[in-house]
């Protein structure tokens, strides 16, 4: 895979050319100061990627990306700003890393390159199932794109405090919204880090920071109140082993 990078910052550019380094399967092949530089260099070299930065003299990142003609490469987004991240989704950004770039979040943007140009086949597999390449899980200072219609949002892992199953969906519980996503509750639990996250049942999974009280419930069961007002049930086994995990 051939990468361009976009970025009116040498040293930002030096950087990222350097993490990239360690991908066999993608070879830097040019790099752009400005959009004019890049229309050049997207003619010449044809890169499969664009690595782009969206605050930058004259046009900007979004501004360059929405004016080129289909079909236009992957993009993922690199800027200090996360103000732009819905935009961005919107354009059909592969992934918004923020600067400095964080090696793991770049991992996973990898990755879910080689699942998309592997195909749709391959990319449901990973998402539903967990089979296929391994997925990075998120950690709680990530931020991740939520969409529900015309509805979006940029939402850190850490402030999603309750994830519920509703058949092939997911509804998500965070701030004052609770956006239901087509992914099943076994797919978004594949992505969670279990240190923050704990299956509370079979439709319910639970962000271990927003405990606020627990009292014993039927059959050595417990009841978990969330802060916010959700109450949650663990069966006898789940509080058996959320006791074990919860214990010095």
């Amino acid at each position: 895979m051939k990468a361009l990078i976009i970025d009116d910052e040498r040293l930002a550019r030096n950087e990222l050319r350097r993490l990239l380094a360690a991908y066999a399967d993608l070879q830097v092949v040019g790099e752009a100061a400005n959009t004019k530089q890049a229309r050049e260099q997207l003619a010449a070299l044809r890169p499969d990627l664009l690595f782009l930065d969206v605050q930058m003299p004259g046009e900007t990142g979004m501004q360059f990306l929405e004016s080129l003609e289909p079909p236009a490469p992957d993009v993922i987004f690199t800027t200090a700003y996360d103000e732009f991240a819905v935009k961005a989704f919107e354009l059909n950004a592969l992934d918004y890393l923020l600067k400095p770039v964080d090696p793991q979040r770049l991992a996973a943007a990898i990755e879910r390159l080689r699942a998309r140009r592997a195909g749709p086949a391959s990319a449901a597999t990973n998402v539903e199932t967990g089979k296929g390449a391994a997925r990075e899980r998120l950690a709680a200072e990530d931020k991740v794109f939520v969409r529900e219609g015309e509805r979006c949002w940029f939402v850190e892992v850490k402030s999603i405090r309750l994830l519920e199953s509703e058949g092939n969906y997911t509804r998500v519980h965070f701030d004052n919204a609770q956006p239901q996503l087509f992914r099943s509750l076994n797919a978004m639990e594949d992505r969670l880090d279990p240190k923050y996250f704990f299956r509370a049942n079979r439709r319910q999974i639970i962000n271990l920071a927003w405990i606020e009280q627990i009292e014993p419930w039927f059959s050595g069961g417990l009841l978990v109140h969330l802060k916010g007002g959700a109450k949650v049930e663990l069966s006898r086994r789940q509080a058996q082993e959320f006791r074990e995990k919860m214990s010095l």
